[in-house]
């Protein structure tokens, strides 16, 4: 029994040791060494929350959005299983949900990224990136369909809206008004959270402008821009506002 928990400890000792040496390789920005002092501490204590995030936390350093390699994929592939280790034992981990949330994003799997956005805020109500995110999302789903839809009507981008054939925008219309209706729903949910994020804004102008090509009439789609130009004006307010204060901040004594 005494040789049992002397060899216990001595994992555990080991493992600290592993988790500290790669968190001073982790700030250092030696990730990959950080990921096999990381990987190490976990293989002596598997049920070590620091070391699990500390371990997807590097692999997502190492990972580059957009960058279409296997190795790349890889780092956000096993960023992901990480952080689900986590949530086996803490399924409410705000920054392992939010981790994943991002990664799936990045990897422009959206509908998974609407699924963990969704559970972000189901641990965050008050989660503005996530709600800004999810509005982002509806955005960029429907711009592909929207610009080939001009393309095929001989639409330039700057034609007003609505989209001219009307079969062809009550198609678009059925399958992408609602989801772009509850992205501006989720845009107007995080300026309820912070009235000052112009993220949110520069999205609010981008989703009702776009939607506006599948409104039923003229005059529908330039109320709809008009509102747009609105947002797009708050948002440059918003951005000056911001620069201002951190001058400000920056001249005050400490």
């Amino acid at each position: 029994m005494v040789a049992v928990f002397a060899a216990a400890l001595q994992a555990q000792t080991t493992a600290r040791e592993n988790l500290n040496q790669g968190v001073a390789a982790f700030r250092d920005g030696n990730y990959s060494e950080a990921v096999n002092r990381f990987k190490a501490a976990v293989a002596l204590d598997p049920h070590s929350q620091n070391a699990l995030l500390y371990l997807g936390t590097a692999y997502v350093q190492q990972y580059i959005p957009g960058a279409e390699t296997e190795e790349n994929r890889g780092y956000a592939t096993a960023a992901i299983e990480t952080f689900r280790t986590v949530l086996q034992t803490d399924p409410i981990n705000k920054l392992a949900t939010m981790s994943i949330a991002s990664l799936y994003y990045n990897l422009k799997d959206f509908r998974s990224a609407e699924e963990w956005n969704q559970k972000v805020l189901a641990i965050d109500p008050s989660n503005k990136e996530a709600y800004y995110t999810l509005g982002v999302i509806a955005w960029s789903e429907f711009i592909g369909a929207d610009r080939e839809a001009r393309q095929r009507e001989q639409m330039k981008p700057e034609d007003p809206a609505p989209l001219k054939d009307p079969v062809e925008r009550g198609s678009l219309k059925a399958k992408y008004w609602q989801s772009l209706t509850e992205g501006i729903e989720n845009e107007n949910r995080a300026l309820a959270i912070d009235p000052t994020y112009e993220n949110s804004m520069a999205y609010l102008n981008l989703l009702i402008r776009y939607r506006a090509d599948l409104d039923d009439s003229k005059e529908q789609a330039q109320a709809d821009v008009k509102e747009a130009d609105a947002w797009v004006q708050k948002a440059l307010t918003a951005q000056k506002e911001k620069a201002a204060r951190a001058a400000q901040n920056s001249q005050t004594p400490r």
